[in-house]
């Protein structure tokens, strides 16, 4: 049976923690709705010292911004948008539209038809974190999304110049500097400066993920996300460094995020808390992962491989890398993980910036569920039906009128039976 030599915080301390968001995402929502712009520029200069009459950026501070930037730069952003829209190309050519006819006469089919219009959050307030908009911006591009936004909060008291450059190169039509509830808030519900969007997608902090939670419904999102998580399933065949290293490499996205190892060897267990004490006296963001590590950090000793997969599948974890001695076992086996790491070469690092899959994936046990965005989030599969003669019609017209008799939905009825009584056997044409 699996021992947990480091447990986390409390599910009853996070669930407080949570209802406090909830209230204040609420109220600020409201606010919006009622009051607009207005609403939206007291937020930004409440919560991010940041004001401006239109915070949609001009195509002159967008040249401005990648104008700042190494050709070096520029060059490492486009590999990562074409590794991403690459992947994405692939995925959205194994979506395809079908047409058959089930029975004679009868043809069904579907087509897969883009959203008209996305919002992108792009989180920015402590990190410039341009990968998020490779990920949201490129993906629906490729999926064919006539109009995207982008909103990505001001970093130092300004648009972060990387991350427009990341909005711009990856095809956003407009291009925000505004943060927080606000921005998700007006990308939703839409303003007299922002058109309001279909769907919203990308990462963000605890307010930003609460307000896509309420929001869903008005309009469409990705899906509910939380802070960062990271399971290591590990066993000797890689050292205490390593799983140190994978696991603070995760917790540095903030004090809330969940860093949790899970190997067979008591000894790497050890040797693993041992060595994320000693990265952390060094690490630049060691006290950001420090505290995660701290209240939200786990270490769990299974009994063997196949008791890791159960427990690992028990948490459903957003990354799972994976360094065994058999890593495809768990990709063959496991059901429940937002993407998977398999081996000591890659790492969740390659997955968050530049490999190609994407990044924004299910937190908090929805990987049972749902797997992460893709290209098809942002399409919509619709069905069509089309009866080509009076023989098909009327066939299928009989099933339908017993049918709609058996649930007593009598006006359903009627549609059948016209159809049978017109080009039935019997009918005068």
């Amino acid at each position: 049976m699996a021992v947990w030599l480091k447990t986390a915080k409390s599910v009853e301390a996070r669930r407080e923690e949570n209802d406090k968001v909830r209230q204040i995402v609420e109220t600020a929502l409201e606010d919006i709705t009622a009051r607009g712009d207005d609403a939206v520029r007291e937020m930004s200069i409440q919560f991010d010292g940041w004001e401006r009459d239109d915070f949609r950026l001009s195509q002159d501070e967008i040249d401005a911004c990648i104008a700042t930037l190494s050709d070096q730069d520029i060059h490492d952003i486009k590999f990562a948008q074409e590794q991403v829209r690459n992947f994405a190309r692939h995925q959205r050519a194994a979506l395809q539209d079908i047409e058959v006819e089930t029975l004679p006469g009868v043809i069904l089919g579907h087509k897969n038809i883009p959203v008209n219009s996305v919002g992108c959050y792009v989180p920015g307030g402590k990190y410039p974190l341009l990968a998020s908009a490779h990920m949201s911006v490129v993906t629906a591009k490729v999926a064919g999304v006539p109009r995207i936004i982008t909103c990505a909060p001001p970093f130092n008291g300004k648009p972060a110049p990387a991350i427009v450059a990341a909005q711009a190169l990856a095809g956003a039509d407009e291009i925000y500097c505004l943060g927080g509830i606000q921005a998700v808030g007006a990308m939703a519900v839409g303003t007299a400066s922002i058109a309001g969007v279909d769907m919203l997608v990308g990462p963000g902090n605890a307010f930003v993920a609460e307000a896509k939670r309420q929001l869903f419904g008005r309009v469409g999102i990705d899906l509910f996300a939380g802070p960062t998580e990271t399971l290591i399933i590990a066993d000797e065949t890689v050292d205490g460094e390593m799983c140190a290293t994978d696991l603070l490499g995760q917790a540095e996205h903030g004090p809330t995020s969940p860093a949790v190892l899970l190997t067979n060897s008591e000894k790497l267990a050890r040797d693993t808390m041992e060595w994320v004490e000693r990265i952390l006296k060094w690490l630049p963001t060691g006290e950001v992962a420090g505290q995660a590590w701290r209240d939200y950090g786990e270490v769990i000793v299974a009994e063997d491989l196949q008791e890791m997969v159960k427990v690992a599948d028990d948490i459903a974890s957003e990354h799972v890398q994976v360094m065994t001695a058999d890593d495809d076992l768990f990709l063959n086996t496991m059901t429940n993980y937002g993407a998977l790491f398999l081996g000591p070469r890659t790492n969740v690092s390659y997955g968050d910036k530049v490999i190609g899959t994407n990044h924004t994936l299910p937190t908090q046990k929805a990987a049972r569920y749902t797997g992460g965005l893709w290209v098809g989030k942002f399409l919509k599969t619709c069905t069509w039906q089309k009866v080509l003669t009076n023989e098909a019609s009327a066939h299928v017209g009989e099933y339908c009128s017993r049918l709609c008799a058996l649930e007593g939905f009598a006006g359903h009825k009627e549609q059948a039976d016209i159809r049978v009584r017109r080009y039935g056997p019997n009918s005068a044409g």
